[in-house]
């Protein structure tokens, strides 16, 4: 439920945007088929209205006010114009047959005509700032809700690359298409009242004109719309080289990137794949533009030759005195306005259509669910403050869309107050398994126990509170130092003692009091220029500092000190140690040096659990842990010497990882 509480079901058949309308095989499936598509189109318009209320709603009623008076204001304006043409032709016919001119009735008309020309004016500007404004109202109200929708969706959606189209589609969509469709909406509104106006004048005359030329509309009407809904279903179809385009635009103007791909000389690289995706893509998406245009040039010709006619047919009316010059304004004008008029109602309703199809996108992406609730109507508390237990019983889950577990029927028991650290080589499912722990993801199978009860029984956002957790891939915040370490537990009042606290404990006030403005120093030059871009270890020690900062009663450390060097990595260790008191810790290292002390050890291969236990009882069972401690010590005391030992690099250890680290 986004803001505004409003989120519609879809419409039979829009739970999965390929399940799309099948087209009619006979005369027969017609009715239906449009009826079908007609609701589809209703709920999709209905949905843009809904945005926008809960926006603003006095965007509504004043888009409503601008579609009368526009709707309004050209037949007027035709009106007032063969008035004046009639009038001046009077007066001409008046002064050379000798007669008297009243030259205050041209005045007043001429008055009249120039009032109504300038509220025209002031009126469409005002109406344009008001629509600047509304657009980047709706704009913002609509991003909020995809955010804030990516906030409630489940973490291993992110692992899905039909999630990320979703996402992406939405994002890139959503934004601007629901003001675009809304004023479209109005526009049409305001054609139509304008339309009926002229038609009726032009009755009048021939009541065949107006008809002729409605028909005339039709082969333009079906032309737009069908390749409307060709363009959309091609660049869907195309969507995957929309984000090939976009991913190595990204590669060439990444600052992370920009340095490793000049340096192998990979830039004429991606830009000649680039345009070999865009070339395929373009070429598919040319063709339809070039075949839309080829027929709409055909129906064009014949609709000019028919106005061509008809205008003829007036300006006879007028050689034979049947008209005055200021009514062949007036019937050409509302010639010309209705075949205006309809060619606007055919193309803004199909650009409408159009848009709609793409705030499908939207409107599946809102619909997306999720597993995690992130509310129950009676959450289980969380008893703060206190040391807590976990228990994995037969544990498995695999991501979406996928048939191999990654973590295969662990059990396993976390006692509260102990330290443990999950050992084991590369995607063995260690960060995996922390993730269950925390709830990010929900086991594909078995239990997740704390404290003796089902976790999913604990409200989210309270379990999410309890736990101070440094990421392998830990966050890089463009802000302050101050907010860097803040964003720990930002519910937490700022206290400038305990920031500066937290930031010695980790080893990060040398680095940070060396920086121009200290805790107040932005970093990184995203947004501002005087940003400080800091190396690898300095960001990992201020994340270390997050996690000291937290005020939490389970420490999780998914490869804390992997870009520190040694020296470092000893004294964040013994830090840990003195701060974690009573509290659960739990431990992912490569380093294994840090599991000699721990409570107990946990060893993963291919997500099981091949052995638990403590340094000393798994250095005497000889099995998976004591070869890879053996090996990592070895490969450290070979390196130490063959190489003169380096002192560390002033705060941080540089931006390498510790070469005597093996990868396991």
């Amino acid at each position: 439920m986004g803001p505004g509480g409003f989120m519609p079901p879809p419409p039979p058949g829009d739970e999965n945007r390929k399940n799309r309308e099948p087209k009619p095989k006979s005369l027969r499936e017609v009715p239906g088929y449009i009826w079908r598509t007609g609701t589809k189109f209703c709920y999709r318009l209905l949905y843009i209205f809904r945005l926008v209320w809960e926006t603003r709603p006095w965007i509504l009623f004043v888009m409503m006010f601008m579609a009368l008076f526009n709707g309004i204001m050209p037949i007027v304006g035709a009106t007032i114009s063969a008035k004046l043409l009639n009038t001046l032709s009077d007066a001409y016919s008046t002064a050379v047959n000798g007669g008297e001119v009243i030259f205050a009735g041209i005045m007043a008309i001429l008055l009249f005509y120039f009032g109504y020309l300038f509220i025209n004016r002031i009126v469409a500007q005002i109406s344009s700032i008001i629509m600047n404004i509304a657009g980047e109202l709706v704009v913002n109200h609509v991003n909020v809700r995809i955010m804030t929708k990516a906030k409630e969706i489940d973490l291993a959606d992110y692992d899905r690359p039909d999630f990320y189209e979703k996402l992406e589609n939405a994002s890139r969509e959503a934004g601007h298409r629901p003001i675009q469709i809304l004023n479209a909406g109005f526009t049409i509104i305001s054609t139509v009242i304008s339309m009926v106006s002229f038609i009726v004048v032009l009755w009048g005359v021939s009541p065949a004109a107006p008809i002729v030329i409605a028909l005339l509309s039709i082969p333009s009407a079906v032309i737009s719309f069908v390749y409307r809904r060709k363009n959309f279903l091609y660049m869907r179809r195309r969507s995957k080289d929309r984000r090939m385009m976009s991913y190595y635009s990204g590669l060439m103007t990444n600052k992370d990137m920009v340095k490793e791909v000049r340096m192998f000389g990979l830039s004429d690289t991606f830009i000649d794949r680039y345009n070999g995706v865009f070339s395929k893509y373009f070429g598919g998406l040319k063709k339809l533009f070039l075949q839309e245009g080829g027929l709409q040039i055909g129906v064009s010709f014949v609709s000019t030759v028919v106005n061509c006619l008809l205008f003829i047919y007036i300006a006879r009316g007028v050689a034979r005195g049947e008209y005055q010059v200021g009514d062949f304004s007036l019937y050409t004008g509302a010639l010309t306005s209705i075949a205006a008029g309809i060619g606007t109602f055919i193309s803004t309703t199909a650009s409408i259509y159009e848009g709609t199809l793409f705030i499908d996108n939207m409107i599946t992406f809102m619909n997306e669910e999720r597993t995690v609730v992130p509310s129950l109507p009676e959450p289980r508390k969380v008893n703060r403050h206190a040391a807590h237990e976990f228990e994995f019983r037969d544990v498995s889950f695999r991501y979406p869309g996928t048939e191999r577990d990654v973590i295969s029927h662990v059990n396993l028991t976390v006692k509260a107050g102990d330290t443990v650290v999950l050992v084991g080589l590369n995607g063995a499912g260690k960060t995996t398994l922390i993730k269950l722990l925390t709830r990010l993801y929900d086991p594909t199978e078995g239990v997740i126990l704390l404290d003796g009860h089902d976790i999913r029984e604990y409200g989210v956002e309270e379990l999410y509170s309890m736990f101070g957790i440094i990421f392998q891939d830990f966050g890089k915040y463009a802000v302050t130092v101050r907010e860097n370490i803040m964003f720990g537990q930002i519910s937490r009042e700022e206290d400038d003692a305990v920031i500066r606290r937290a930031a010695e404990e980790s080893n990060s006030a040398g680095f940070i009091e060396a920086l121009p403005k200290k805790y107040d120093t932005p970093l990184m030059r995203y947004f501002e220029p005087d940003g400080i871009e800091l190396s690898i270890g300095q960001w990992q020690k201020l994340s270390i500092a997050r996690a000291f900062y937290s005020d939490t009663d389970v420490l999780i450390l998914d490869e804390p000190t992997a870009s520190l060097d040694a020296i470092a990595e000893q004294e964040i260790y013994r830090q840990f140690d003195e701060l974690r008191r009573d509290r659960t810790t739990i431990f992912v290292s490569h380093r294994l040096s840090s599991a000699t002390t721990a409570d107990m050890i946990v060893v993963l291969e291919n997500g099981k659990v091949v052995e638990t236990g403590t340094h000393s009882e798994l250095m005497r069972a000889g099995k998976q842990y004591c070869r890879l401690f053996s090996a990592q010590a070895e490969r450290y005391l070979t390196k130490e010497q063959e190489k003169p030992r380096q002192p560390p690099e002033g705060n941080s250890g540089g931006n390498r990882r510790d070469d005597t680290a093996g990868e396991i």
